[in-house]
């Protein structure tokens, strides 16, 4: 049953929304930091193209890019992840969830990015030297549920990177809001990610985190073992020449569109295994312009799901110099 509270929570929800993306407007031509923070941690939302915020599953990292859907995890989960990155890179993370009463869950996750090590050099190529390179964030999330259908949810993270002599410190938040109906298989959500801003700036230079506003759903059918999701991305920024390529003067309406689309289907053989996979239209076209050729774009994964172990793996291509290979595991305690 609804309750007044349910419904406040509900329409402050909503009202928060226009309000913190006008705020992201602000900051939308500006320039990036911490773009690590748009990369997954879960391989099943790597696989289905690499942005999903509407996925219901029973994972740790469920939540990460949608804290409401931390509402659907089961308690006292602990999950840990691994991905492979160009050049040496290595993306890895560990996240904890814990139900209390009966609408309330939290999370805790940390999350890595090593670099390794790189060549130091001077402008005139001569090298100097080495130095190392890492982003770290550590946070916490929180989801209610507010009806039958409905739960939301908040998560804050502290970012730290480190660049050989140079570092920085920010705080970023992200609210979450989704709908669930089991028996229809519908998840529909929208979120807003990466708000906050740099307290330590790299080098004093002004610098903006990655926002990115996203409305997202999932709908399995009725009749055949398939999910298909759809996820509109990076909502607040239009603008012509974020979409530039030197051979193009300009980029067509339709292609514009497009970039902001992620799209991804789920196969379902059996109750627990999954095999998916996904297109991302705005990596395609940006390892393309890049001279990417095959396979830009495209991601493939699948795992198993059983009722307290979870494992998946997923591929994709995130930089022209190699692609990427991501693994979950998961177990609830």
């Amino acid at each position: 049953m609804t309750t007044i509270f349910d419904k406040v929570m509900k329409k402050n929800l909503f009202l928060l929304l226009p309000f913190l993306t006008a705020f992201a407007v602000q900051a939308q031509e500006s320039t990036y930091s911490y773009t690590v923070l748009k990369l997954p941690t879960s391989a099943h939302a790597a696989a289905l193209g690499g942005e999903n915020i509407s996925l219901i599953e029973d994972s740790p990292t469920a939540g990460y890019a949608n804290p409401a859907l931390y509402s659907n995890v089961s308690n006292r989960s602990l999950g840990l992840d691994f991905m492979t990155y160009p050049s040496g890179g290595i993306w890895t993370g560990a996240q904890y969830v814990m139900a209390f009463g009966e609408r309330h869950t939290a999370a805790f996750t940390a999350q890595m990015m090593n670099y390794g090590s790189m060549d130091e050099t001077d402008t005139n190529g001569n090298v100097l030297g080495s130095f190392s390179a890492k982003d770290i964030a550590v946070g916490g999330a929180y989801s209610y549920l507010l009806s039958d259908y409905w739960a939301g949810g908040a998560a804050a993270k502290l970012l730290y990177s480190r660049y050989g002599e140079f570092s920085s410190v920010a705080v970023s938040f992200d609210l979450g809001l989704n709908y669930y109906n089991e028996e229809t298989d519908l998840s529909v959500s929208a979120a807003l990610r990466n708000i906050g801003a740099p307290l330590k700036a790299f080098d004093d230079r002004t610098e903006r985190l990655p926002f990115n506003m996203q409305i997202g759903f999932t709908k399995g059918m009725n009749h055949a073992p398939v999910r298909f999701s759809v996820t509109l991305t990076d909502l607040t920024r239009w603008a012509t020449h974020y979409y530039y390529h030197p051979e193009e003067e300009s980029i067509s309406l339709s292609k514009k569109v497009l970039n902001h689309i992620v799209v991804g289907i789920d196969v379902l053989p059996t109750d627990f295994l999954y095999l998916s996979a996904g297109y991302n239209f705005r990596r395609a076209y940006e390892l393309k312009a890049a001279g990417s050729g095959h396979g830009a774009g495209l991601s493939f994964g699948g795992g198993i799901q059983l009722s307290r172990f979870k494992a998946g793996i997923s591929y994709a291509k995130y930089h022209l110099s190699a692609s990427s290979l991501m693994f979950n595991v998961a177990y609830s305690l």
